[in-house]
């Protein structure tokens, strides 16, 4: 009798035990929520469910001014995604805006650590700009001071190691994070990060572009550029056009839709090694290609319609911080000689109203760029041979501090683009900073697998 009595207990235990699970399971997640509305100043604005983690959208209340925090103050919008509290956490900094709508995503390093994801959102892209917007208060070492006020805040959850990463002006951003505020993270990876350390010695620049590819392909794309300035009577009556039809203005930025023209056929060889590879040399239009076809060819490439007031606005915090600290890579153009009608045309205070062209400060990047090379620990640069922004590369330190290129890769080079033993280098050395052991699980212990709602990091950098 007994023992059956303790059978039935048994089962009934055992049922009970399923909700008990379920619940706790609940009440996490609960509580998750709970802990981040407990955290002065930050906003949950909406909260989903993507398998297996949870999904919030964020604001952060951030002083305009970080000098003076008793002043005005702005929303400053960012992501969460989380996984686990006890995982690493990756900071997330593309350098500019989050999506108008944002969604769950997952950076390489994320995937590769299996871990939490902090996405924050530049200031001064809108809608995370105060307002009324003071432009001197968009510097390197405020955006970091507004980083470093998030990691102090969200490492009252996330107690496990942190890793900062980003792509383009993301990487730079997590340098510029890093110089400031050495302790906030374990460990940075920087993708395909500029370094214009002296804004006016850009040979750098310059020597890449004679040597970039083969010699077949960079014949071609300066052809490319001679044939359409000197069809420039054809050609910008075209982009009137288009201009007309679209609703694109000039006068703000560029002034003229012939200046805008130009500005877009000196981007072109640029903007065609930075998302292009050599497979597509075989695409590029001959010295007899028509009208059309040239330039059809140049808006697949570069875009006609970047150089407009349009769409030179989203980017207008870039350009600031290009002119006022960041540098900007300045080309000669010999092979333009006699072609170009505006000189002057290809710096950042073209793409910016009047209003907002400043004076450039050399200072920052001469600092940054001492200290990375000096200073620096626990720093992973990534490049791409063929990229133009890795021309003027950053140059670590000793101090466990790595610098990768991937062959053949452009903007979009990361560790999988490595070759196979300097993939498991990087990899080993991301998840020894995180705490991790250095070999991943297999992919089916480890989430590296993509998930639908994976993506790569931002690619897009204008000068």
């Amino acid at each position: 009798m007994r023992s059956r009595v303790l059978t039935v207990l048994v089962s009934v235990l055992a049922l009970l035990a399923f909700p008990t699970v379920a619940s706790a399971r609940q009440q996490a997640a609960v509580d998750l929520a709970d802990r981040l509305r407990a955290i002065p100043g930050l906003t949950i604005v909406s909260q989903s469910e993507p398998a297996g983690y949870r999904f919030f959208v964020l604001t952060y209340r951030q002083p305009a001014d970080h000098r003076h925090p008793g002043g005005g103050s702005y929303e400053q919008r960012l992501t969460l995604l989380h996984r686990d509290v006890n995982a690493p956490v990756v900071l997330s900094t593309s350098g500019y805006g989050l999506p108008a709508n944002p969604g769950p995503s997952r950076t390489e390093p994320t995937r590769l650590l299996d871990g939490n994801q902090v996405s924050v959102e530049h200031r001064f892209f809108t809608p995370s700009r105060p307002s009324p917007a003071d432009w001197s208060d968009l510097t390197i070492w405020q955006e970091a001071t507004d980083e470093h006020r998030i990691v102090r805040a969200l490492k009252s959850i996330y107690s496990a190691k942190w890793i900062q990463t980003g792509g383009s002006k993301g990487g730079m951003t997590s340098v510029y994070h890093r110089r400031f505020y050495p302790r906030d993270v374990d460990g940075v990876v920087a993708y395909v990060a500029p370094n214009d350390k002296i804004n006016d010695l850009d040979q750098a620049y310059d020597r890449f572009f004679v040597t970039v590819g083969d010699a077949a392909c960079r014949r071609a794309l300066d052809g490319v550029q001679k044939e359409a300035l000197k069809r420039r009577d054809r050609l910008v009556p075209l982009l009137q056009a288009d201009a007309a039809e679209n609703g694109w203005t000039f006068g703000r930025t560029l002034g003229t839709a012939d200046r805008a023209f130009e500005m877009t056929v000196l981007d072109t060889v640029w903007a065609f090694w930075q998302y292009l590879s050599t497979a597509d040399c075989a695409g590029v239009p001959a010295a007899d290609a028509t009208d059309e076809q040239l330039y059809d060819w140049i808006d697949a490439v570069a875009s006609w319609s970047f150089y407009t007031d349009q769409g030179l606005e989203y980017y207008w915090p870039y350009y600031y911080q290009a002119a006022a600290q960041l540098g900007w890579p300045s080309l000669k153009f010999e092979h333009l000689r006699g072609l170009r009608k505006h000189p002057g045309l290809y710096t950042a205070l073209s793409a910016l109203p009047k209003e907002l062209r400043v004076r450039h400060n050399p200072i920052p990047m001469i600092d940054v760029d001492l200290w990375v090379r000096t200073a620096a620990e626990r720093m992973l640069f990534i490049y791409g041979e063929n990229d133009p922004w890795g021309a003027e590369r950053f140059a670590p330190s000793r101090r466990d501090s790595h610098l990768y290129v991937a062959p053949g890769a452009n903007h979009g080079a990361n560790i999988a683009r490595l070759t196979p033993t300097e993939s498991a280098e990087a990899t080993a050395t991301l998840r020894r900073w995180a705490g991790l052991s250095a070999t991943a699980p297999a992919a089916d212990a480890l989430r590296t697998a993509p998930l639908p709602f994976d993506d790569m990091l931002e690619n897009r950098h204008h000068r």
